[in-house]
């Protein structure tokens, strides 16, 4: 056998047993990236808006159905370590903060105070995290009752009486049960001038926020009063900034989410 024919033949061993690797590959491969793509298209339907693509594919039934869901387990609670809220906000101290211009004292809450924000709600994320629903209520109990009941008394309370929507943030049933359960009243499903008239009276508004101006998933905020203006006083669980500034009571409907699930997204709060 002359060289040129033992190389010809070295040549095609090497390429079949590339091929051979090749084809290898592709059969590791194919199995992991469907699983991943699964993966991620589920993750997609519990977080997204996918009205349009049930509606193509079935019907309004479906989309009130998975909208229902999306809303009432309190989906896009979580705040993401890399974004501007996070990072302006932890390692801060909010202790003895008092917003008094409002006709109320309230007392302020972040989720993301240094004292708590990596103390864990639930078990798999921090109330620094995923705690706006118990800091909401922190605020909202401290204020109404006079006495000091912080994020950490509110998170673990929740936890204990199945108000942690686990991985997402809390469901939204946890403002009327824990109201309740600390002697306030709540009343939901608030219209525009129901807002305005509970908050001239003294009451608190815990409204959950949709994206826009607070949030870029879900968020539990208070409203603590009203301005002769008629612009809206807040106090933002994950924003002492957004707490100080004054807001058209359309911004704060427009960026509520639209589902009215266990009485929301306004609760109106008392004595």
């Amino acid at each position: 056998m002359t060289g040129s024919m033992i190389l010809t033949q070295m040549i095609i061993g090497i390429a079949v047993d590339e091929q051979a690797r090749k084809r290898l590959f592709i059969v590791i491969i194919t199995p992991v990236l469907v699983l991943i793509f699964l993966i991620a298209f589920i993750l997609y339907l519990l977080t997204s808006p996918v009205a349009r693509f049930v509606a193509w594919t079935f019907g309004s039934e479906e989309i009130e159905a998975i909208e229902s869901f999306q809303e009432e387990y309190g989906y896009n609670q979580n705040l993401s370590r890399y974004g501007r809220d996070y990072i302006k906000g932890n390692g801060q101290s909010y202790e003895d903060v008092v917003f008094e211009d409002g006709g109320l004292e309230v007392v302020y809450y972040n989720q993301l105070d240094e004292r708590w924000e990596d103390i864990m709600y639930g078990t798999s994320s921090t109330i620094g995290q995923a705690g706006c629903g118990p800091t909401s209520m922190a605020i909202v109990i401290s204020t109404l009752t006079r006495e000091n009941h912080n994020p950490v008394e509110l998170a673990h309370w929740s936890v204990a009486n199945g108000q942690r929507c686990e991985g997402n943030g809390s469901y939204h049933r946890l403002i009327p049960v824990a109201s309740a359960a600390y002697g306030l009243t709540c009343e939901g499903n608030l219209t525009a001038q129901g807002i305005v008239d509970a908050l001239s009276s003294g009451k608190l508004v815990v409204a959950i926020m949709s994206k826009g101006h607070f949030t870029r998933g879900g968020h539990f905020i208070v409203l603590r009063g009203v301005t002769k203006d008629g612009k809206i006083l807040v106090a933002d669980p994950a924003s002492y900034g957004r707490s100080e500034k004054e807001w058209d009571l359309s911004i704060i409907l427009d960026e509520s989410n639209k589902a009215a699930g266990s009485g929301g997204p306004y609760w109106a709060i008392g004595r």
